[in-house]
């Protein structure tokens, strides 16, 4: 990316200099200049320059199956590059190989932040041009200035990625990641006692991780790092009848987190109360607590209309894991207790994508774990507009409010930016019970003996930090 973000030694995520060395704001915040480190080279050899940059931002706006448009969208012209009404991104200036200059519609504050993500890394224009949908596919059509060069996609089994000995920003401290995809627990477990897994995330193997966590063999091998993360369970406003604000906030109450968050990840982790999570810049400690109260869910159903109850279809993917199951069957069964006569639904994950997609799942519980370090990666990307709404099947019904969210983006003032993201989390997840937030997770990993200098990103992942892995001779 052309800057990233890692933590500092206070323990704040800070944005960094990364394929751009430095950069300048204009006094309104709209105008950015970037200059570009020199000498940079893709892993097949071709040298990055501003080209690239231009191309990358055009194709995340352009490119028909793009689900990064997010990231560039504040820049001049993209709405009607997107639309085609252009053929060029005008916000986009090049000054010279190692020099361009990007225009906002309006002041962004989250701009640099959102750069820092995984969709806006820069490609090789010329390769990726050629290539056109073989890129991601062909190793030799995929290429990046990163760490880990593309070797092998095996479908279905896992990936390939071998040390790029020529990245710009030296080498990694290992030959390369072998990626497996989605096993059985049982497979996985007895990959990881074989010595032929390295890294084994615990929150992938359902209960077989309890003999990892509290046995005494693995202790010093375990780490357990908070993610900078929201669990949540979706309501879509618009299908009764939970377009009533009365029966969302007779869900909220009906659910004892604390219990859940106990029974499902033996309690690591913590309940939160809105939209953001602890760890991310904007989250308010004094957001008050949704109680469990359900004599007063019970009240609140009676006074919408339902004393009996009514039916709700909860879905959940098919290759959910196994702790993804067990919460939703857990949340059912605690508003089952309140009169809510809810049903699980297992779709396919395609079945379960496009439902959600179109607006028309009626709940479904997932995380989300920060991209950026905004509050504007949360808001925005489930309320900012009926078009993320309806993409998440919230399909949240505030246009005013909504209005605000994207209106939050321009405020250039910290305190009243972050002070604006607070009233607004409070209107839409409590007032509005848009949303049942449940808690903030942390991540529990487990590393094979041989394994040291195990890093983890500023958001609780370990993915971006592979590079730094050592892997010793364990005899």
């Amino acid at each position: 990316r052309l800057v990233e973000t890692e933590t500092d030694a206070n323990g704040d995520a800070v944005i960094v200099p990364s394929l751009a060395e430095s950069w300048d704001v204009s006094a309104d915040g709209r105008v950015y200049t970037f200059h570009l480190r020199k000498g940079v080279s893709f892993s097949n050899g071709r040298m990055l320059t501003a080209s690239d940059v231009l191309y990358t931002f055009t194709r995340l706006l352009t490119h028909p199956d793009s689900c990064n448009r997010d990231i560039v969208e504040a820049i001049e012209g993209a709405d009607e590059l997107e639309s085609g009404e252009a053929d060029r991104l005008a916000g986009f200036r090049v000054l010279d190989d190692y020099a361009f200059e990007i225009t906002l519609e309006q002041p962004f504050e989250a701009f640099l932040a959102c750069l820092s993500m995984p969709g806006a890394s820069i490609l090789d224009k010329e390769t990726t041009e050629i290539a056109q949908d073989r890129f991601g596919k062909d190793v030799e059509s995929t290429v990046g200035t990163g760490p880990y060069i593309f070797q092998e996609w095996t479908p279905k089994q896992g990936m390939l990625f071998v040390a790029n000995p020529n990245c710009w920003s030296g080498s990694p401290q290992n030959e390369g990641v072998n990626l497996r995809f989605a096993m059985e627990s049982e497979e996985v477990s007895e990959l990881f006692d074989d010595g032929k897994l390295d890294v084994l995330d615990l929150s992938d193997i359902g209960a077989a991780a309890e003999f990892y966590i509290h046995g005494d063999i693995y202790q010093d091998r375990l780490y357990q790092v908070p993610m900078v993360s929201t669990t949540y369970f979706a309501l879509n406003s618009s299908l009764p009848p939970l377009d009533d604000v009365r029966v969302r906030k007779a869900l909220q109450l009906a659910l004892d987190r604390e219990a859940l968050l106990q029974a499902v990840y033996d309690g690591s982790g913590s309940v939160v109360n809105g939209i953001y999570p602890p760890g991310l810049n904007g989250y308010n400690p004094d957001l008050p607590e949704i109680p469990y109260d359900p004599d007063k869910a019970k009240k609140l159903l009676a006074e919408a209309g339902y004393p009996d109850g009514f039916d709700l279809a909860v879905s959940v993917k098919a290759t959910s894991s196994e702790w993804e199951m067990s919460l939703v069957n857990l949340v059912v069964s605690m508003w089952k207790d309140v009169g809510v006569r809810a049903s699980v639904d297992v779709p396919d994950e395609d079945e379960f994508m496009n439902l959600r997609k179109a607006g028309k799942l009626a709940s479904y519980t997932a995380t989300w774990t920060a991209d950026y370090d905004d509050p504007d990666n949360f808001v925005y990307t489930f309320f900012g507009n009926s078009k993320n709404s309806t993409f998440r099947s919230l399909c949240y019904q505030r246009d005013d409010v909504m209005d605000r969210v994207r209106n939050a983006r321009m405020i250039t003032d910290a305190d009243e930016r972050i002070g604006e993201y607070w009233d607004l989390e409070r209107e839409i997840a409590q007032d509005d019970a848009a949303w049942i937030p449940l808690f903030s997770r942390t991540h529990v990993l487990l590393v094979s003996n041989r394994v040291s200098n195990l890093q983890f990103a500023w958001n609780g992942a370990p993915e971006y930090c592979y590079r730094d892995i050592v892997i010793e001779d364990a005899s």
